[in-house]
């Protein structure tokens, strides 16, 4: 069981004691610095977000070091599919320039991952052979794409849609190939198939589930947006399981299981991601599914914090931009030396808009015994909403098309409010109910 917060410090059987401020600074006047020093190993958007969150709390309290693996500053990973499709440029993704960098007085080594920690001497080391000694140590190494193990998972022209360089492959092969395959049938896969697409390439998307997007949408959801790409010219096989990448220099075709195959020049793998946690387990620090934190963000060493995607907070993992903004609230207060605030995990609802069509969902969407359904379908439109109900409450909701009122049901579902009064009108929205009532 996670322990609560402020108690780490207490479990390292005397090899750490939980610091004070005091003691940074002491530690910084030993060690010649004026400052303390902040080590951010990540040099993406969870680990810049905290050091603008400690920036607004004490801009001058360390000397700060960002050690990334890319050769960039940081930037939207978010906004990659729009830099696929062609609709933003590398400018427009860039959240923190290397001007902003040097106006903060923050050192960063790009290219140069962090590849070892020492605890007992705090020191830090990069690939390239740089070691920095570090009072404060943040990680942010975020997660890695998951690649289905299967024959040929190594040829050239098989990648995951992760960064900038997996953007740039793909730009490169849709001028001089023709086929693609992206494996996976979630929100990133669509996203990689659609720009692949908009880029004049012949893409199908093979899901081993029935249904696309099956996390964020229920079934009747998912076919009227398979319907939707299918006429933007995607192709789709679903409840398809791949077996083998056939190729010799590269890859030129995508076995499945039941002997089938399809030519593919690319193979994009978007079959989800795993916490990046090899060097925080390398140093010892505990992990289970990823680096375990308490509420204040810190490890079980106190001196090193960690957020975002490599994190384990109370059992749950995260990959949506939500909770980790919230994270990093938290963690830079800490950093700061403002101390009071917690991390507190929230319900979060996901909208999205998957090649042009607006979708949001919320709460308990697939419903159960004793749950029931108000459904309204429009096809004309490209409208479908579903309401689930149990005991007079909203417990979930799936809006296909229009989704001005997701906001709305998911403050009902959080309040737990009870519908009674406006049950005849809730598919119609705020407005209406609030008209009615």
């Amino acid at each position: 069981m996670l322990r609560s917060a402020g108690t780490f410090g207490t479990c390292l059987s005397g090899a750490y004691q939980q610091p004070t401020g005091l003691d940074r600074h002491m530690t910084a006047m030993q060690t010649g610095k004026t400052k303390p020093a902040l080590v951010v190993i990540g040099n993406g958007m969870a680990g810049m977000r905290t050091v603008e969150e400690l920036h607004k709390l004490a801009p001058d309290l360390y000397d700060i070091t960002v050690f990334g693996a890319e050769p960039y500053g940081n930037y939207n990973r978010i906004l990659l599919s729009p830099l696929l499709a062609g609709d933003k440029k590398m400018d427009d993704i860039m959240l923190h320039t290397r001007e902003w960098y040097r106006q903060h007085q923050i050192t960063l080594h790009t290219s140069d991952p962090v590849v070892a920690i020492d605890r007992r001497r705090r020191t830090v080391r990069s690939r390239a052979g740089i070691e920095v000694t570090y009072d404060r140590l943040l990680l942010a190494t975020g997660s890695t794409p998951f690649i289905i193990p299967v024959p040929g998972h190594q040829l050239p022209g098989v990648i995951a849609f992760r960064d900038i360089q997996d953007v740039e492959t793909m730009l490169q092969t849709a001028r001089s190939h023709r086929h693609a395959v992206v494996i996976g049938g979630g929100l990133l896969g669509l996203e990689a198939a659609n720009g692949l697409l908009r880029q004049g390439m012949e893409v199908t998307v093979v899901h081993v589930c029935g249904s696309l997007m099956e996390r964020q949408l229920d079934t009747a959801a998912a076919q009227l947006l398979k319907k939707a790409l299918e006429q933007k010219g995607m192709r789709f096989l679903l409840d398809t399981n791949t077996s083998e990448i056939v190729g010799s220099e590269r890859v030129t075709a995508v076995r499945f299981q039941d002997g089938s195959e399809i030519p593919a020049d690319l193979v994009v793998m978007t079959a989800g991601v795993r916490p990046n946690i090899a060097l925080a387990k390398q140093a010892g620090l505990h992990c289970e599914r990823a680096i375990v934190v308490d509420d204040t963000l810190q490890t079980y060493d106190p001196r090193i914090y960690a957020v975002g995607e490599c994190v384990q907070h109370r059992m749950a993992t995260f990959g949506l931009v939500a909770p980790i903004w919230d994270q990093a609230r938290v963690c830079g207060a800490h950093l700061a030396g403002a101390g009071h605030r917690r991390y507190v995990q929230q319900a979060t609802a996901t909208k999205l808009k998957v090649t042009g069509v607006d979708l949001y969902s919320a709460g308990n969407f697939i419903g159960g015994e004793g749950s029931e359904d108000l459904v309204m379908r429009d096809p004309r439109r490209g409208i479908y909403k579903r309401l689930v109900l149990k005991d007079n409450q909203i417990i979930g909701a799936v809006l296909y098309g229009d989704v001005k009122d997701g906001p709305w049901y998911f403050e009902l579902i959080q309040n737990q409010t009870d519908i009674s009064a406006l049950r005849n009108q809730l598919l119609f929205g705020q407005a209406l109910c609030s008209e009615a009532a």
